[in-house]
C-alpha cells in the first residue's frame, strides 16, 4: 500500500481538488495544520458504509424542509444579515408559521440551521453571518464565513 506524505496545499479552498498540485480523487484530511490524503477508493468505501445511516438521519425533512434549508444556505451569503422566518416565508411562498415549525425541526435535529434569539437564521452550514476564523468559496463564486 503507498504512503502519502503530508501536504500543506498554499491555497486550503483548493485541499479538496489538489494533491501536490495535481488534479486527483484524493480527500485531503485536515488534522490540526496538515492535510492528509485519503485515497478514493477508501473514503468512497467509508462514505458508502454511512449513506444509509446519513439518510436515516435526514428522514424528518420534508420536501419543503430542503426548500428551507437549501434557501438560506443560498442566501446567507447573498444577504450577509441573519434572515428571518419572514423572510424565508416570502421567498418560498410558504407561509410564515410552517416556516417557524421547519425551522424549529432543522434546529432541533442539530442538523443545519442555528437561530439568533430573535428567531432570524445566522448560519446553516456551510455557511454563516457570524464573523469566524473559517471562510467558504461557494461554487457561485461568493465567499462566506464559515462555522
Amino acid at each position: 500500500m503507498p504512503t502519502y506524505p503530508l501536504v500543506r496545499p498554499v491555497d486550503t479552498r483548493l485541499a479538496p481538488l489538489c494533491y501536490e498540485g495535481r488534479v486527483t480523487d484524493r480527500l485531503l484530511f485536515g488534522f490540526r495544520h496538515w492535510m492528509i490524503p485519503i485515497p478514493g477508493p477508501v473514503w468512497r468505501r467509508v462514505f458508502e458504509a454511512n449513506a444509509a445511516k446519513v439518510g436515516a438521519s435526514l428522514g424528518f425533512m420534508s420536501a419543503n424542509h430542503h426548500r428551507v434549508r437549501d434557501f438560506v444556505v443560498l442566501e446567507l451569503p447573498r444577504a450577509s444579515r441573519p434572515l428571518g422566518p419572514e423572510v424565508i416565508a416570502d421567498a418560498l411562498g410558504l407561509a410564515v408559521p410552517l416556516v417557524r415549525v421547519i425551522l424549529d425541526d432543522l434546529e432541533r435535529h442539530l442538523t443545519f440551521l442555528f437561530r439568533n434569539d430573535a428567531g432570524a437564521v445566522t448560519w446553516a452550514y456551510p455557511v454563516t453571518v457570524d464573523a469566524t476564523p473559517h471562510r467558504a468559496h461557494l461554487g457561485t463564486g461568493e465567499d462566506a464565513f464559515s462555522p
